[in-house]
């Protein structure tokens, strides 16, 4: 198998002053391509650095990508270092020079002297032109190592990455091309121990299939790869994998397609031709952008309210003075009745409310902080439920009741609950 490892340029990548998100999308593109990332690196506008990691490298690695550094003031080094780990002199490439120019043009401006620079890479580089922005690329060999260097400005170098990098690695594997396949399965409500105590055994099911875990509060996420030369056979071997995993995971797996929750949820109301309305208190509105982040949620999401106030909570939805009154805001009864308002305002076949207490403050002995009270009306009636499971930070808490208050309609729409 190729092995491959990727190289992020910059003082603000390495001071972390800059999150270095391209080394993640380019790493799970080249796993998926059946190339193994061995490592990733991050190095400073230091040109003595960045030749000798460049040396370094080109030792053992098959193929290397290299983003950043390209650009037109003195701290971007890329293609002199590049240049000097090579023992070569950088060289015009004068379709570079007009595509820079054609850039300025296109806007109105004229090219400066220091973006004549980006034109210049090592000699006997083959340049990767850039369609969208004024940094080419270029691809040159060190030893038996092929480099590829890229810009680091995250669209661009997708693009170049995409149309130009990978079908030459592609090329560069040839027929010994092994297939990097790769499923997901997203769970909500186990803790990560529980989650690899239930997997226990697939190794001894699926000697081929490799399993990783992945926390992403507030849902934990297991990653099964395969790596396979007959792309079908490993699609069959992975599929039957995840319906193990799934199979032991259940009730708490959401989605085995990488999509959210609130996406999850949102297909679900798509195929019962159905709609939903929300009324928010201590989430803030978290869940309605959830909801609103997947395309096309116009297709059943109806309304949303965030009725922060016991006033707004009677005024907007309709819940009972005298509940809120004897029971409280963060109460079963007062989320049955914020759902049940919130559906008959908007008309919607299922209404959804949260209440509760997000923290620091605001707690009591019967009532503590990570209190959450969640509603359900559908027309078959109202329902609620109510929690206390605190994390101690409020953003936690708020994400922790958006996605209890999701999973709650989601068992209910899969008949889960």
């Amino acid at each position: 198998m190729m092995r491959a490892e990727i190289l992020a340029t910059g003082d603000e990548i390495r001071t972390g002053a800059l999150v270095d998100s391209n080394s993640a999308y380019i790493a799970e593109l080249l796993e998926q391509s059946g190339i193994e990332v061995t490592r990733h690196h991050a190095v400073g506008d230091d040109l003595v650095a960045l030749v000798a990691i460049f040396r370094e490298i080109s030792a053992r690695a098959d193929a290397v990508v290299v983003t950043g550094g390209l650009g037109p003031t003195p701290d971007d080094l890329s293609a002199t270092a590049a240049a000097q780990a090579a023992g070569v002199e950088l060289a015009l490439d004068q379709r570079a020079l007009e595509d820079i120019g054609a850039f300025f043009n296109r806007r109105g401006r004229s090219m400066s002297e220091s973006n004549r620079k980006q034109a210049y890479i090592p000699k006997g580089a083959v340049c990767l032109y850039n369609a969208h922005g004024t940094a080419p690329g270029f691809e040159m060999k060190l030893g038996q190592c092929t480099f590829f260097f890229l810009p680091g400005v995250p669209f661009e170098m997708k693009v170049m990455f995409e149309t130009q990098v990978l079908p030459r690695l592609r090329t560069l594997i040839g027929t010994e091309n092994q297939f990097r396949l790769a499923r997901v399965v997203s769970t909500f409500g186990l803790p990560e121990s529980v989650v690899g105590e239930r997997m226990a055994g697939i190794e001894t099911c699926f000697p081929d299939v490799k399993v990783g875990w992945r926390a992403k509060f507030p849902e934990i996420q297991v990653k099964l790869y395969l790596n396979a030369r007959d792309q079908a056979q490993g699609k069959k071997i992975l599929g039957d994998a995840v319906l193990w995993a799934v199979q032991r995971l259940q009730p708490n797996v959401f989605s085995t397609q990488e999509r959210t929750l609130s996406a999850e949820v949102g297909e679900l109301l798509k195929q019962r031709g159905a709609t939903l309305a929300l009324a928010e208190s201590c989430t803030g509105g978290l869940v309605s952008n959830w909801i609103t982040n997947t395309a096309g949620s116009s297709d059943y999401f109806l309304f949303s309210a965030v009725v922060y106030s016991n006033e707004s909570k009677v005024r907007v939805l309709g819940v009972s003075e005298e509940t809120l009154a004897k029971q409280g805001a963060v109460d079963e009864e007062t989320a049955r009745q914020m759902a049940q308002g919130a559906r008959r305002v908007a008309g919607a076949t299922y209404g959804l409310a949260t209440t509760g207490i997000a923290g620091p403050g605001g707690g009591s002995a019967e009532k503590p902080v990570g209190t959450i009270c969640i509603g359900l009306a559908t027309p078959e009636g109202s329902k609620s439920l109510r929690f206390a499971l605190s994390f101690g930070q409020r953003q936690m808490n708020k994400q922790l009741f958006a996605m209890m208050a999701l999973d709650f309609l989601r068992r209910y729409l899969t008949e889960k609950v």
